[in-house]
């Protein structure tokens, strides 16, 4: 059986390419930095693998928070209905939803699935069993989770304030027209 030169350049490099694990990509988020293998491994176990292909939606503007996704593979495009703005793309490694840890609101965006990706998913109830039966490991994924959620309401009020500086300027220079 005679492979073609290209098959055989893509095998190799599929073969050298080193799929990040669970681990790896828990250990590079902020929210579970501080923790040691042992508590990832807790973590590890309360986490759900879920699979979505291009187009699926995972979860839609104005639905309870359930969870956390964490994107161990593929793209996601979080978008703001129901103009379609797309709000963001996220990739490996990438995580979002994490306020459905702390609060079951309704959701403030659509996550959908931009290519096939596999996610995993971190639910508010397990979430909750984890902090009864460690409340020091609890802990330490709470409070980061609280720091991450100040930085992101931050960055929004700092975008929300360039935009209304803007608006702004604009009614100024068309008021400043109309009197010419």
């Amino acid at each position: 059986m005679e492979i073609s030169w290209s098959r055989a350049v893509g095998y190799l490099r599929q073969k050298g390419k080193r799929r990040r694990t669970l681990t790896d990509i828990l250990m590079s988020i902020s929210l579970f930095e501080d923790l040691s293998r042992r508590e990832l491994a807790s973590v590890q176990r309360i986490l759900h693998r879920r699979e979505y292909e291009p187009g699926e939606v995972i979860f839609r503007q104005q639905e309870p928070g359930m969870g956390m996704y964490i994107i161990q593979s593929g793209t996601v495009t979080i978008l703001s209905e129901p103009e379609g703005l797309v709000l963001s793309e996220l990739s490996d490694g990438d995580f979002f939803g994490e306020l459905a840890l702390l609060d079951d609101s309704p959701r403030s965006a659509t996550a959908v699935a931009k290519t096939s990706s596999q996610l995993f998913v971190f639910f508010q109830p397990d979430l909750f069993g984890l902090i009864e039966r460690d409340p020091r490991l609890g802990m330490k994924i709470v409070l980061p989770l609280a720091r991450i959620i100040i930085a992101r309401l931050r960055n929004a009020n700092e975008q929300v304030s360039a935009l209304n500086r803007e608006l702004q300027e604009i009614k100024a220079e068309t008021k400043g027209m109309g009197r010419e």
